[in-house]
Parts: structure tokens; sequence; C-alpha cells
């Protein structure tokens, strides 16, 4: 059983046909040269030592040298130790405003990227949870189930943009119930939801809904992002603002934080609200939340214990490139003596 750590420097691999294209170039520079001087019959007389197999020989040593050097960058690990492990923890899911109100800067960079910026974190500071993750706005949109993959939930997380739902609003009762759908039936972990917003635009009847999924033993926690003063939000093209969104009477947009909508949701969810301005402190306050949930295991899983192999191909490539120094171009004394070829 074996794995390999980091695939991406196969691409060094591109190596081996650029030094046999440049092997054969200087090979045929080298003839067209000497022959300018010397017919071939004159040339073994005058290079009696020349020998067309050493320089072959040499190409391919670098070119095995370069392999495995490779492999060794990739560090092949190896392992047959299996053992068991219990994970404990709780489902997490992440529902994240994606609607175009999280665009405005009175967060910076913007209230997306804030929100993205601490959904990363907080996977950061995850060890054992399985995580999912919405993307809503005017409807609720599934885009990573349940997991403990953290790697891939981070890709989809700094994917999300305010183009994945066409229709605009806050349907935050309409995330609820699709995170409802995430959770296994026969799963004994505690479900934790975790809304993004600014509860701007906010549609449907989220309190009945967070009151129904609450009855179900799913716990809410709402963090807001963006202020209360509000903010413009911007239109751009190829990153430069060109202007900003207006309403139906040609007045420009303000947009401000609906912090009672999301104080009602998270303490009909059994939850907390969080303020989501600052990242640490917000962070601080999710964790200590989380803390005081029961963790129950909800799986077992084998693992092997892998250990890396990489010394010895970095071994046997500088074995390879020392052999390259040794050889020498012209013909080898002691093989020319023994005359195998009836020379």
């Amino acid at each position: 059983m074996y794995i390999l750590e980091d695939k991406t420097y196969f691409w060094l691999l591109l190596l081996v046909p650029v030094l046999v294209l440049l092997f054969v170039g200087l090979s045929y520079w080298r003839y067209r040269a000497q022959r300018k001087y010397a017919q071939a019959a004159m040339l073994d007389r005058l290079i009696p030592d020349r020998s067309w197999f050493k320089p072959i020989l040499k190409l391919v040593t670098v070119c095995v040298a370069v392999l495995f050097l490779v492999m060794g960058l990739v560090n092949l690990k190896a392992g047959d130790k299996l053992e068991t492990v219990d994970r404990e923890g709780v489902d997490i899911v992440f529902a994240v405003d994606i609607s175009k109100s999280m665009l405005a800067e009175d967060i910076k960079p913007n209230r997306l990227e804030k929100s993205q910026q601490l959904v990363n974190q907080i996977i950061n500071s995850l060890a054992s949870d399985r995580i999912g993750l919405i993307a809503y706005a005017g409807s609720a949109v599934p885009q990573l189930p349940i997991t403990t993959d953290y790697s891939s939930a981070k890709m989809f997380v700094q994917a999300l943009n305010t183009d994945l739902v066409s229709s605009q609003g806050t349907a935050i009762g309409e995330a609820i119930q699709l995170a409802d759908s995430y959770y296994a039936e026969d799963s004994k972990a505690a479900k934790v939801l975790v809304i993004i917003s600014d509860g701007e635009n906010h549609e449907g009847e989220a309190m009945n809904v967070a009151q129904e999924a609450a009855d179900k033993g799913i716990r809410i926690i709402t963090i807001g992002v963006g202020t209360t003063q509000g903010g413009t939000i911007p239109l751009k093209e190829n990153g430069i603002v060109r202007s900003f969104k207006k309403d139906n009477d040609g007045q420009t947009v303000i947009t401000k934080l609906n912090k009672e909508t999301l104080v009602e949701i998270a303490k009909i969810g059994n939850g907390i609200y969080i303020d989501g301005t600052i990242t640490a402190n917000a962070l601080d306050a999710l964790k200590k939340e989380l803390s005081g949930i029961d963790k129950v295991a909800f799986e077992s899983q084998q693992y092997a214990s892998f250990e890396s192999q990489f010394q010895w191909f970095l071994g046997l490539g500088l074995l390879f490139l020392i052999l390259d120094m040794v050889y020498l171009e012209k013909k080898t004394s002691w093989l020319k003596k023994l005359n195998l070829f009836n020379e």
C-alpha cells in the first residue's frame, strides 16, 4: 500500500525530453564541426579514443538520476500497518449568504470575502468534525455535502460568488430546510447550522422553519457580517467600480446589517448570534459555543501508517549523478584492450 504525497513534482520529468533534445542538437553540431576539419577515417586517427557509446550512456545516467530525484520530491509513502481510529465530533453545515448586498464594502474587503475568511478560519480550527456547505440568495443551492475533506471544503468556499444564484433576496428559511436534508437520519452526531449573512432583504418564514429545525435537534448559530450604518453596493467590471446599485427610483441603495433577524433566528434555534466584524473574536465565540456541545463517535475508519521513502530515491539520484561525473566520453582503456569487437 502506498501513496504519492505531492504529484505536482512529476512536471519536472519534462526535463528528460529537454535533455534528450539538447543532446541530439549538441551531437549534431559536434558532428558537423568535426566533418569540417577531417573525414571520418581521419578522425579515427586523430581521435582514436572517441566513443559513440559513452555520451549516450552519460545521457541515460542523467535521465535516470532526474527520475529518481523527482520521485524523491514526490515523496512516495509506503505502509501496511492498519489501525482503527474513532472520530468524534459534530456535523456542521455552513450556509453562506451570496446575495448582491454581500458585495458591500462596509466590512473590508467586502461582506462576501469576509464570510469566506470566517468559514476558512473556522475550518482550520476544526479537528474531526464533519462539514457541509450551502450557498443562498433568493434560493438555496447545495455546494458540498457532509464530509471530512477540509481541503475540498475550502476550495468550494473560495469559489462562492454572487452569480451562483440568479434570484436575489435572502432566503434564510430555504437554506435552513436544505441544511436539514444534509444530516443523516441515523447519525447520532450533534447537528449544527452556521448561517453567515447580513440578514437584509429577508424573505420567507424563516422563524417558523428555524423552530421546526430546532425541534429536530438542529442548533442554529448566526454570524452577522456588515454594519448597521451600512454601505453602497459597488458594481465592478474587471475589478474597477463602474457604478453603484440603484433602486427603482434611481437612488443609490444603502444596504445595512439586519442584526435583529439573525439574533431572533439564533434564539429560536437554541444557538447564539456572533458579530463577524473581527475574525478572531468571531472564531473564539464560535469555538466556545461548539465546546459546549457533546461530541459523539460518529465514524470509525481504517488508517494506514505510512512512512516516507524519499531518502532511497534521493540517494539513488545522487549516486547516478556521481556516476555521470565519473564517466568519461572517451573509450575505457581496459575494455579497449579486450578488443571484444576485433577492431
